[in-house]
């Protein structure tokens, strides 16, 4: 009888920080030979490539596995179980695999995958990692304005008010065996507190919550929870436990063609605006510079934003900027691309 493969789920809000988590647990991941399954709700892989451009030898490109437009919730089926059978042929090289969730994935039927007995025999989790952007949470990011909720059902008692982003949230926070309180270098210590009571409350007090930033972590920590959390499903609850089938109608994303630009620094500051002013959840990807030979990564959060370039192009790659957008429904895709073009 051979010991399980153990695997760990990031999860977390879109831009929390888990590709950084994740390349921070390779390079210290010591011995341990490890396979990644990346999933994105856009159809740029921007968090595969940062992943496949890190050059670390202890994952190698042929250890990744990406799974782009969509989330693993909703195609476990589909998407899930082939990448892990694929995984699965070369047991032997692996010590431990990482899932990391696209950023509106709810964990838990993912979670529950891992009670297939096709995947139970191989596979444990050793944990369900939840991490937060903590500066969101301060904002406000997640939380309904309970004052104007109560006036707006004060005039109008039939009216429903569902929050798709909350939900989200929530379910991560409630899945999870470890919090990861992330980007804490954006607050101030009494912002801090008020934050991480805020997640604790949010997540029933079931998970340990760490403080940190660039999401450092300590890989013998992340990596060794030992919860098994396949076995600890009904301490896990969900908005969605009801529902036999789910989707994500409540959030959209789309790609934009960007040229080459003449003044990086200046474009970067028109994506903030953009993305204040059409109340754009994310936006990330790659873009040409002109006279420059490496590609530049830009990725927000709301209407922060950072970049770096990355890497060289390829010698054989086109050299063209694009952009995933990922907001609720309703975006007015039409001025967001014209203002970005």
């Amino acid at each position: 009888m051979f010991d399980k493969i153990p695997a760990t789920i990031v999860t977390g809000f879109l831009g929390a920080g888990k590709t950084t988590l994740i390349r921070g647990l390779i390079e210290n991941a010591g011995n341990r030979r490890l396979a990644l399954v990346i999933n994105e709700f856009g159809d740029v892989g921007v968090d595969g490539e940062i992943l496949k451009s890190c050059g670390i030898e202890s994952c190698r490109e042929e250890d990744i596995v990406e799974l782009a437009n969509g989330c693993l919730c909703c195609t476990v089926a589909d998407d899930f179980l082939p990448a892990i059978e694929a995984l699965l042929k070369r047991a032997p090289e692996l010590d431990h695999i990482i899932i990391e969730t696209s950023g509106l994935a709810l964990p838990k039927p993912l979670l529950k995958a891992f009670d297939w007995p096709q995947v139970r025999s191989r596979l444990t989790v050793d944990g369900v990692i939840a991490v937060v952007d903590a500066a969101a949470v301060a904002d406000g990011r997640f939380v309904d304005d309970a004052e104007a909720l109560a006036a707006e059902r004060a005039a109008d008692p039939s009216v429903e008010h569902d929050n798709p982003l909350e939900e989200v949230y929530e379910d991560q926070l409630l899945c999870a065996d470890l919090i990861v309180l992330n980007k804490i270098d954006l607050l101030q210590p009494t912002e801090i507190e008020r934050v991480k009571s805020a997640v604790e409350e949010a997540s029933s007090g079931r998970a340990k919550v760490i403080a940190t930033q660039e999401g450092r972590v300590d890989a013998d920590v992340a990596l060794g929870l030992e919860a098994g959390a396949e076995n600890d499903l009904d301490s896990r609850p969900s908005h969605h436990d009801s529902e036999t089938d789910h989707d994500h109608d409540d959030f959209d994303s789309f790609v934009v063609d960007i040229p080459a630009l003449e003044n990086p620094a200046d474009y970067v500051r028109r994506l903030g605006e953009v993305a204040g002013r059409h109340d754009v959840l994310r936006i990330k990807g790659f873009l040409d510079v002109a006279g420059k030979p490496m590609r530049l990564l830009v990725q927000g959060v709301g209407s922060r934003f950072r970049q770096h370039y990355d890497r060289a192009w390829g010698a054989r790659e086109a050299r063209r900027g694009r952009l995933v957008v990922i907001g609720q429904k309703g975006l007015d895709r039409a001025a967001i691309e014209a203002a970005l073009g």
